[in-house]
């Protein structure tokens, strides 16, 4: 009972150290030598006993955070067997054993010699042991025991996120969830009061509110209107400790904004537009715009907008521009200030789109009233007809009067209108326009069949303003006369097979005919076939007439025979059903053939029923053999005319001169030498333009003009070729007959120069030539001449 009691109070001392400053705890532990407990009697009468262990181990608590100037005293370890004579050391293992933890060797005193941070590290493990001071041997086994660090409030919450946007809906009702904000706080949760967290709002108030125990803000008054104010700031505050005095807090901000609702209507700014439209501008011009605000953004502020009333619902119509929000009020009919010169037009604009939660706000459109003025514009001449159709008969004399067209001026001044035919469209002229009252005359006769419509453009201007111009088509249709008669609609050929007078006449007719008549179907058609009256009679053919604007050519009789009479030229009148009927005599030729039993046609040709029989075939072979001998020797004598030729200059090797110069075709030629005056040589009427044919051979002799000739003992030289020279130009007789050769004259005034080399030699040249040792053999001649200037110079 003893060792029981001494348990209790060393519990009981360190449950009140525990909560003292100093946190002092000793925990005893007891072991006796002597026995304890109930005496058990052996076999042979020995005693036994049961031994209790010495240490009684449990938490110890150290508060976080200490700042004193002293170690603080965690516990106080110490053993029974421990007399006090200072025999027992205590040693200390673990976490933290010797650094944040030491204990007195001698006393078993455990002290913290560090600041502890709770959050950093909530225990520490340590081990224990009582060991003889001298032999270090142990007395006791090691045992393990926790030291916790206590925690204080000593963290202040903190919020997820500095700042928080939150959207909810103006006009939301009171207790609307607008977000949730949540906050942590680092210190025990198990522990007192130092995590427990409560919400308060600090700013914001009295639009919006906080729950104390969740964070979630709502909405705390109804009716928040985004257009009154969109957006709100509010401060929030997590406190510690349950909220209560001395707690620590932490703060954020929440930025909520209102989302639009269509809750407003849209509202003309005025009552009245006054707008104004020329009756000059064209259906689809803009005439004005009209707007009506609406405070509401994005779908719930489009309006639209349309016409419901006034008496211009006809000429004016509306559209919305969607970009600007605006009512597009534009012309749907041309207007006339002489008709009406003013107009009034009711529009409404309406939300596209109605929140039905806020209908009763009240009708989501708004009227206004637009007048509109027309202003007077000087307007073109109008035509009393957007077109006209004339009709003229063709043929008919030139001056006749086709039709009127009629134009006025719709404005008040009524000026004078001019007409005028736009040339463009009548470009051979067929008509005319009398300029002051419009009537449209022809200039010539007019075919319809070669035009049967004609369209011409009238303009009407006034006579004051020019450029006030209309414009309007008129159509002339030229009436068909009877003015041409029918004729075949094709070249018909009629054959009939030669017979004898014995067979009998067949019934098929030879050839049938049809007629085609430029006429209109009115002096057309129905066609009637017949032979003139002069051979109404025919003795050989008759003409029948279908009457469907055919007809059939029979035979009154047989025995035709291509011996007596081959062809026959057949007349057939035709006539057409117009008033007075047309008519036209056409010819029918119809050849006499040859057929078979059968009636098919084998030849219609004359000659060849005479001539028994054409040429053999042996015949026709030696006519082609003929042919081809006679192109074999045209093909050998062409052959040879060219191989005989040879060129007209004979470049040899060895032959090097260099004043000697051969021409086989008489010429001046280029100025490569000045024995005489080169110019002499020239055509004097091929330098004026005029050169004698001398192509072809003439027909006359020519006789030499006398005087021409010089005497001679003349010795000008001049004289003498320029005489010969006009004797060739002037004979026609001379030859050559074939062709034209005409020297101009180079020489030293042409751009080129001379090309000649013979001058060379006698001139000052600076070229070396000396090239032309290494060019060979070929060159051998040239290198020589050309190229031993030097040596010459030495030699003299």
């Amino acid at each position: 009972m003893k060792e029981n009691y001494c348990l209790q109070a060393a519990l009981v001392c360190l449950g009140m150290l525990c909560h003292s400053q100093a946190f002092a705890s000793e925990w005893r532990g007891h072991l006796r030598p002597s026995f304890h407990g109930h005496h058990e009697k052996g076999k042979e009468g020995q005693v036994l006993q049961r031994s209790k262990r010495g240490w009684v181990w449990n938490q110890f608590f150290v508060i976080e955070e200490y700042t004193g100037p002293d170690p603080v005293l965690v516990g106080r370890l110490h053993s029974d067997i421990d007399s006090g004579d200072g025999n027992i050391k205590y040693i200390l293992s673990g976490e933290g054993a010797g650094t944040i933890f030491v204990i007195d060797d001698k006393s078993g005193n455990i002290h913290a010699t560090k600041k502890l941070d709770r959050e950093e590290r909530a225990q520490y493990t340590l081990m224990a042991q009582a060991v003889d001071r001298d032999t270090n041997r142990p007395l006791e086994p090691p045992s393990e025991f926790i030291v916790k660090v206590q925690d204080i409030n000593d963290n202040p919450p903190e919020f997820l996120h500095e700042t928080y946007h939150a959207n909810v809906p103006e006009r939301s009702n009171v207790g609307t969830s607008v977000i949730q904000v949540t906050a942590s706080d680092a210190d025990d949760p198990t522990y007192g009061n130092s995590a427990k967290l409560v919400y308060s709002i600090l700013e914001g108030q009295p639009y919006f509110s906080v729950e104390a125990q969740t964070g979630i803000i709502r909405t705390a008054l109804p009716n928040m209107d985004r257009e009154a104010k969109e957006e709100y700031h509010v401060v929030i505050q997590a406190k510690d400790m349950g909220g209560h005095m001395g707690g620590l807090s932490g703060t954020t901000k929440v930025t909520i904004t209102l989302t639009d609702v269509n809750d407003n209507p849209p509202k003309f700014p005025q009552s009245v537009y006054q707008m104004s439209v020329s009756e000059a501008n064209v259906p689809g011009e803009e005439v004005g715009r009209v707007k009506a605000k609406d405070p509401d953004i994005g779908e719930n502020g489009l309006v639209t907008y349309s016409i419901v009333d006034g008496d211009g619902m006809e000429l004016f119509e509306i559209t919305t521009d969607y970009e600007t929000q605006e009512g597009v009020i534009k012309l749907k009919k041309p207007v006339d200030f002489e008709t009406k010169r003013a107009y009034s037009l009711k529009v409404e604009a309406t939300n596209m789109h109605i929140d039905q939660k806020f209908i009763s706000n009240g009708p989501f459109k708004d009227t206004v009233t637009v007048k509109i003025a027309v202003e007077d514009a000087d307007e073109p001449p109008m035509f009393l007809a957007p077109s006209y159709i004339h009709e003229v008969q063709e043929n008919a004399a030139a001056g006749t009067v086709v039709g009127r067209v009629h134009a006025k001026d719709p404005d008040a001044a009524n000026s004078q209108i001019r007409y005028s035919i736009d040339r463009h469209t009548d470009l051979d002229r067929f008509f005319t326009i009398n300029p002051e009252d419009g009537f449209i005359k022809t200039t010539k006769p007019l075919d319809r069949e070669e035009t049967a419509w004609l369209n011409i453009t009238v303009f009407a201007a006034e006579i004051h303003n020019r450029h006030q111009e209309a414009k309007v088509p008129v159509a002339i249709r030229v009436l068909d006369v009877n003015d041409n008669a029918p004729k075949f609609a094709a070249p018909y050929e009629g054959f009939i097979c030669e017979s004898d007078q014995t067979k009998p006449l067949s019934n098929q007719p030879i050839v049938t005919i049809s007629a085609d008549d430029k006429d209109d179907t009115a002096n057309g058609p129905r066609f009637i076939f017949s032979l003139p009256p002069e051979i109404i009679h025919n003795p050989n053919f008759t003409v029948r007439d279908n009457r469907d604007n055919t007809a059939g050519v029979y035979a009154r009789r047989g025995g035709f025979s291509r011996q007596k009479q081959d062809l026959y030229l057949l007349p057939i009148v035709i006539s057409d059903g117009g008033i007075p009927p047309m008519s036209s005599t056409n010819t029918l030729t119809i050849k006499v053939c040859g057929c078979d039993v059968n009636g098919a046609l084998l030849s219609c040709n004359a000659e060849a029923y005479i001539l028994n029989a054409g040429l053999s075939t042996g015949a026709l072979i030696a006519i082609l053999a003929c042919i081809v001998i006679l192109l074999v020797i045209v093909v050998l004598f062409v052959t040879l005319r060219r191989q005989k030729k040879e060129p007209l200059i004979v470049f040899e090797e060895e032959d090097v001169r260099e004043n000697i110069i051969t021409y086989d075709d008489e010429g001046g030629g280029e100025e490569d030498t000045e024995a005489f005056d080169i110019a002499t040589l020239q055509n004097p009427d091929g330098i004026n333009g005029f050169i004698p044919r001398k192509d072809i051979k003439p027909e006359y002799q020519y006789m030499p003009r006398p005087g021409l000739r010089p005497a001679p003992s003349s010795v000008d030289v001049d004289d003498f070729i320029n005489t010969r020279i006009q004797e060739a130009d002037n004979d026609p007789t001379a030859p050559p007959y074939d062709s034209i050769q005409i020297y101009g004259y180079e020489g030293r005034g042409s751009v080129a120069g001379s090309l000649s080399s013979l001058e060379s030699a006698t001139t000052d040249s600076d070229l070396d030539y000396d090239y032309l040792q290494n060019w060979g053999p070929r060159f051998k001649k040239l290198a020589d001449l050309y190229g031993s200037k030097d040596t010459f110079d030495d030699d003299s």
